[in-house]
């Protein structure tokens, strides 16, 4: 892998495409589906690889060679994505993916009688099920704060759900970056308020890791969650920050193989620490994948990144913005939704269109309700969005044939 130049280097996404088999080939697509999952680099699948033909052993049991080589791999994997986000690694967990880790963090809380859970109304399902599941069952109250009008994130409502919740808020749920239309939060007052208020916060970081850099004691949150697959990682992996204080008063969701010190009908002892949360085989070669992840996105320069994507949702909104079946969710400047353009197509099937899209012009386009799916309940919309994101790879000129394509496409089908 090359070593990125710093920003401020005339700096070029082929630089990047090279490390990616699908991007090499004679005729590759153009891939828009990044808020879903990312591609991989070739250091990813050869990480991965290595464990299945290299040092194909169980962690943190058995003690030969292959055994000891994956213990090894974890331990130094847990330190670089810990590092990643500048968190202590005892305070990092491995889960199955971001979903797995807000649901331990959901069903691993004490709960008392009143407790109050505050989300915002653009909550991916991960980030509302287990929520709802709470509530349904008696055990919490949840509060959802409406956003403004351009679909950002209300701090006065917000403070206000506090203030009315009171001494019975226990924990605010927020994305940090929204996969409906890639609106980022102001997540660090917000936390500031909910910790006024003494509540705990957990931030779903899922579409925000990948493309900013984050520093959770800048941030300040008591627990945060992402997944590698939208990071160049694998599938299958994902992770759960947590303080130590709140990570020691969580209920594990896994208790069995390497959790325990004892465990017997006279006495059942966890283990300290993440491996009490980690019960079971893990996922050695995603993690492996992993490692690799961190290690490739630890030497791009997230400044020139964050200009790169916005400079192609800026050609992909300038191109879209004035047919007059497209309304982009979201504000309407592109730099206030990173790199993604969502958009409502007026009198067409957005299913339909994002076939065609990569029929006739090999276009990789999300469509759907994007696991949103009651925000769009709550507006009246039945038939969803059809949505573009960009990453480090993508091109200018792949976000114009993206606007060509399209617009043929909806004057076709309008």
């Amino acid at each position: 892998m090359y070593q990125i130049k710093k920003r401020g280097d005339n700096l070029s996404p082929n630089r990047f495409r090279e490390d990616f088999a699908p991007l090499r080939k004679e005729d590759p697509v153009c891939y828009l589906d990044n808020a879903c999952t990312t591609l991989r680099p070739d250091s990813v699948v050869e990480a991965v690889t290595s464990y299945y033909t290299e040092t194909p052993g169980c962690g943190g049991r058995s003690p030969h060679r292959w055994g000891s080589a994956v213990t090894l791999m974890m331990a130094q994997t847990r330190q670089a994505v810990a590092n990643f986000i500048s968190a202590p690694r005892e305070e990092l967990v491995f889960t199955l993916n971001s979903t797995a880790a807000i649901n331990q963090v959901a069903h691993g809380i004490r709960w008392q009688p009143g407790d109050v859970v505050i989300t915002s109304d653009k909550e991916h399902n991960s980030n509302l099920v287990p929520w709802l599941q709470l509530e349904n069952e008696g055990v919490v109250d949840l509060k959802q704060v409406s956003s403004n009008e351009d679909n950002t994130f209300d701090l006065q409502a917000f403070e206000a759900a506090c203030a009315l919740a009171g001494d019975n808020l226990r924990l605010v749920a927020i994305p940090f970056t929204s996969n409906l239309d890639g609106v980022t939060n102001p997540v660090t007052e917000i936390t500031k308020i909910a910790h006024d208020f003494g509540a705990e916060v957990l931030i779903d970081s899922a579409q925000a890791i990948p493309h900013n850099k984050v520093n959770v004691k800048d941030l300040g949150c008591d627990y945060l969650s992402f997944s590698l697959h939208k990071m160049l990682g694998p599938s299958g992996v994902g992770a759960l920050f947590a303080k130590q204080e709140s990570m020691a008063n969580l209920e594990t969701m896994s208790g069995g193989g390497t959790t325990i010190i004892s465990a017997s009908k006279e006495n059942l002892e966890f283990l300290p620490g993440p491996a009490r949360l980690e019960g079971g085989s893990s996922n050695y070669a995603g993690i492996a994948g992993a490692r690799a992840a961190v290690d490739y996105l630890t030497n791009v320069d997230f400044g020139w990144l964050s200009d790169h994507e916005i400079r192609l949702n800026q050609i992909i909104t300038d191109g879209v913005k004035d047919l007059d079946e497209v309304t982009i969710l979201g504000p309407p400047k592109a730099s206030d939704r990173g790199g993604m353009t969502a958009m409502l197509i007026d009198g067409i099937d957005v299913h339909d269109l994002a076939i065609i899209l990569d029929e006739a012009g090999s276009i990789m386009v999300r469509s759907g309700f994007h696991c949103v799916n009651h925000w769009f309940e709550s507006k009246g919309v039945t038939g969803g969005s059809l949505r573009t994101s960009a990453y480090l790879y993508n091109t200018e000129e792949e976000a114009r044939q993206f606007v060509d394509v399209f617009t043929e496409a909806v004057s076709a089908l309008g």
